[in-house]
């Protein structure tokens, strides 16, 4: 009898082991491109996209814009997903409505930027627990106005995981001009990261985003020095990788870097060769004067009916 009780037990915890050993956790990241509700907001620059803006947009085009949003979720398939470029929250549960695989929660803050745009994190709860969550609010200084980054503290299968969800600020004004914004930018992140190193040896740390700088600006380098690895720096040697197109120009602007404790194959790891672009035909142009660019939603005034002009990307991790 002890002889078969023991055998029970043996086959309960290989199987209990086994299951760990292939736990794994999804997470991705995605610039929406202007996901703006139908509503004139009047502390915010958004009156091109509610009704009666010069974009004539309409309740149809704004289902469609919904509807296109939520197929890249579906294709994604992640368990946790850093959004950008969402005016609020209504919009955010209008997204998540439309997309029915799974029952994301959301986590989001109204930001000082003046076009309206945030930043948001979409999570599966059965995957992943938040235990907290602010905005780090991105003061710039003078009259300039972004988003915040946001942080969120969360728990897979018993580590500890901090999220960061960036979208720096853009180059518009000319690029020279904007890399002083980047910087302290860099710097304000770099200041929050410190903090979680002082209280936590380490830690497991991701950051998410549009950093409107590729992988070897040297803003993003500057993250490097607080222990921390570009997971598509390795794409930057591969010409034909790209998550934005402007000019003709190809950016990798689209990027998830982490800890380098991360990376050390024991606990909550990266999963092999799990780097991954969204980069299927249908988001792209397939045809004319952009053809190869993302596919967006708009240009301009113009509606194209695509999806963003970003293209998506994500990581997979395990528990080892």
């Amino acid at each position: 009898m002890k002889n078969i009780f023991l055998l029970i037990f043996i086959l309960f915890s290989f199987n209990c082991n086994n299951e760990i050993a292939h736990l794994n956790l999804s997470i991705g990241f995605w610039n929406v491109e202007n996901l703006f509700d139908l509503i004139d907001h009047p502390d915010k620059r958004d009156e091109e996209f509610a009704l009666n803006g010069r974009k004539n947009v309409t309740q149809e085009i704004y289902n469609l814009k919904i509807k296109n949003s939520a197929e890249v979720l579906s294709d994604l398939d992640v368990d946790v997903l850093g959004l950008c470029e969402v005016e609020n929250e209504n919009v955010l549960h209008d997204l998540n409505n439309a997309f029915e695989n799974r029952e994301y929660k959301i986590i989001h803050y109204e930001s000082p930027d003046e076009r309206g745009i945030d930043n948001a994190l979409l999570y599966d709860p059965k995957k992943f627990k938040v235990l907290s969550s602010k905005p780090i609010r991105n003061a710039l200084g003078g009259d300039d106005k972004t988003r915040d980054i946001l942080y969120i503290k969360g728990e897979f299968n018993l580590s500890l995981i901090h999220i960061f969800v960036n979208h720096w600020p853009s180059n518009y004004g000319g690029k020279e001009k904007s890399i002083p914004k980047r910087n302290f930018t860099s710097k304000l992140l770099l200041s929050e990261i410190k903090k979680i190193n002082q209280v936590e040896v380490e830690p497991n740390i991701i950051l998410l985003g549009d950093f409107n700088e590729d992988p070897d600006d040297n803003n993003v380098l500057l993250l490097e020095s607080a222990g921390l690895t570009n997971l598509m720096m390795a794409m930057v040697d591969n010409g034909s990788m790209s998550t934005y197109t402007y000019r003709g120009t190809n950016y990798l602007y689209d990027q998830i870097i982490v800890s380098n404790s991360i990376l050390d194959k024991k606990g909550f790891t990266l999963a092999d060769s799990s780097a991954y672009i969204l980069d299927l035909p249908k988001y792209r142009q397939q045809k004319g004067k952009y053809k190869n660019y993302p596919f967006r939603f708009w240009a301009g005034n113009k509606l194209l009916g695509g999806y963003s002009d970003h293209l998506a990307v994500k990581v997979d991790f395990v528990i080892k």
